[in-house]
This record gives structure tokens, sequence and C-alpha cells, in this order.
């Protein structure tokens, strides 16, 4: 029964990849509570060992041998000299002694207890091996597999590896059509712990995953010597990207791009066309926003006083309307990406009819999270 009992456990290691050590820490701790309750002793009272390498398993109630003219109070936890040398003739009075328990007696709670731990432990193995594994992939891609599509709900199943995960309506792309099979990139926000295991918080839409996406496409981003300073994105539509060369050899922005095109055209292509504006970083304000404006040419911009971080752009007539951008989308993103209030106006002082002066917040997504 032994031999059947270590290789169980050897081949629960090989399959789940769970320690047999966990486990059989966990079958211990699990007999001694057991008997501990079924004879009505403490744990100091039982000793249990489990001995995968010698494929010793045994369980014995320690008891205090007494000494002569000791009155036996306690049956559970104390035995007589007399009876303590029927089970060693090597014992002494004032000692501990090991009485075994036969199998019969402490068989059927072992068997059921062992299985009931095995059964928990190998839950709780798994959910902390995948909270390891998913954890050390927070704010990191990772590619899933579409398993499921919930139209009702708006909600995406997907395999990630040997976990599932959702991906919420509100972290997918507006526009994006997912269909059973997909193999997809997504970014792993956050992992946490969940009284049903580990949740795993995975988004399309955050600007992390453009960041990643270049960190990979673009080898200088990954040597260090081009950072990316800040990201402003609206998934599915357009995303701005400022950059930054430690090396003046470098230029940041070339790098992005790459020969004709191809490492933008790689994160584009992943992206489903989304559109993107990768601009100069720079410590000048002014200089900052000029740039951020793209595709936009700037006249001048003016740093507002005030408590606010606020400016006043003003760019050419034929350029005011690209300058905002359809929806007030450039402003908007320009905004979130250099943390400025933006107000643009024309170099004539002219809105026309159909554009109203309408100053662009700036929001708290001016940089993307690591």
């Amino acid at each position: 029964m032994n031999t059947e009992f270590f290789e169980a456990l050897a081949l629960l290691e090989k399959e789940r990849g769970i320690s047999k050590e966990y486990l059989l820490e966990k079958i211990k701790n699990a007999i001694v509570i057991a008997v501990k309750k079924d004879y009505e002793v403490e744990d100091e009272n039982v000793s249990v060992v489990i001995d995968a390498d010698t494929g010793k398993f045994s369980v014995s109630l320690l008891k205090y041998v007494l000494d002569d003219g000791e009155e036996l109070e306690n049956d559970k936890t104390q035995i007589t000299y007399e009876e303590a040398i029927k089970v060693s003739k090597r014992v002494k009075m004032g000692s501990e002694i090991a009485i075994p328990l036969k199998t019969k007696d402490f068989g059927r709670i072992a068997a059921q207890t062992a299985k009931h731990v095995i059964r928990q432990g190998i839950r709780e193995a798994e959910r902390s091996q995948m909270y390891a594994e998913m954890q050390s992939k927070a704010h990191e891609i990772v590619s899933a597999v579409v398993t499921r599509i919930d139209n009702k709900k708006g909600i995406v199943s997907l395999e990630i590896g040997k976990n599932e995960a959702i991906l919420p309506r509100n972290e997918q792309v507006p526009g994006e059509e997912l269909h059973d099979g997909d193999r997809i990139k997504v970014y792993v926000v956050d992992v946490t712990v969940t009284e049903r295991g580990p949740k795993i918080m995975i988004s399309r839409t955050h600007p992390g995953l453009v960041k990643r996406m270049f960190e990979m496409e673009v080898p200088e981003i990954y040597s260090g010597t081009v950072e990316i300073k800040a990201i402003s994105r609206e998934a599915g539509m357009r995303t701005k990207i400022a950059v930054h060369s430690a090396d003046e050899n470098v230029d940041p922005v070339g790098a992005c791009i790459g020969p004709r095109g191809a490492r933008v055209a790689n994160i584009v292509e992943e992206l489903n066309g989304e559109k993107i504006d990768i601009v100069r970083y720079s410590e000048d304000p002014a200089a900052f926003i000029s740039a951020a404006l793209s595709p936009a040419n700037v006249v001048k911009v003016e740093l507002l006083d005030g408590d606010t971080k606020s400016c006043r752009v003003t760019v050419p007539d034929h350029q005011l309307s690209l300058a905002i951008g359809n929806k007030g989308q450039n402003a908007r993103l320009t905004a979130r990406l250099t943390g400025y209030n933006i107000d643009i106006r024309p170099e004539s002082g002219y809105y026309g009819e159909e554009i109203e002066e309408t100053p662009v917040i700036a929001e708290d997504e001016a940089k993307a999270e690591e």
C-alpha cells in the first residue's frame, strides 16, 4: 500500500508539476489533526513519519512513561513503565515512547484525510502556480487564444497558456471583431489573489500594450538608448507616443519608425490599422507641445500663468481643423501626452462659423503605466 501511495504522489508531481514534498507536508499535517481529534490529544502527542525515499509511513502516539509512584491520570498521553517495556525493552522511566498505531486504528482516517488533502493541495498548488506564472507576466504582453465570445454580456474568454482570463467589453478595442480560435496579444494589467484563485486583469486598450510593442520592435528602446517618455491612446483610433534619445547621434523618432517605416508598420498592423504619431520629447514644454500636435504645424505656443498647466497654441488658419482633429481627438491626445490644458487658436483669430474656441483639458493619462 505504501508503494502505491508514493507512486501516486510521484505521478502527481510529474503530471501536475506539484512538488511531492509539498503534498507530503499537507498530508502529514492533516493526519496529525485527524489523529489528534480522534484520540483527544495535542499536536505534540502525535508523530507522523512519511519518508518517500525509504517508503516509510507510520503514525504513532507519543506518551510519557511514568516513574514509580506516579499515578496514571490520562492513558491518552501517559503510560506505565510495565506497559511501556512491552513496546520497547530499552525504554526508561520519565522518558517519551512512541506507540505505533495499527493500520486498522488510523488507516481509514488517514486514507480519507489524505484523499481530501491531496485534492485540496492540488487546487492550492495549481492556484499558486498560476499566480506565480501570471505575476511574472504582469505589465507584459502575452499571446492568448479566443475560446468563447459572449455577445450578450460583451465579454471574451481567452486561454493564456494553461490559464483562463476574461477580456471585458471596456478593455476591447472598439470596432474590433474577434472570433473563436483567434490568436491575439493582450496586455496583463495586474494579477490579484481572490477567494476563487488568481484573477488576471487584461486589456487590449491599455497604453502599455503599445509601449511594450515598441520595446519588442525597436532594439534602441530595448537597449535603453531610446526612452518612451509618455503615451496617450484612444484604442482603435490613434496613439501618440513621445520618445527621447540619450545618445545625440541616435534619432529617436527615426529609430521607432524604422527603415522605410517597417517597425511602426508592424505595430500598426498588429493594432489593426490604429494610427500612431511618434513625436520627439523635449524638456521645453513649448517645443514638446508643438511636436505633439503633429501632423499639424504650429506657429506659436504661449505658456499661461496660473496654478494649472495651461497654454495657448496658434496654428495656421487652414490647419485649425487638423490641429483639433476629428471630434477633437488630436488636441485631446496632445493634452494627455503633455499634461497641459491646450487652447488652440487660428493665426488670424477668426474661427469661422463651424469651429468654436474650446480649450482642451489634459487628463491623467499623460504617461503610460509600466
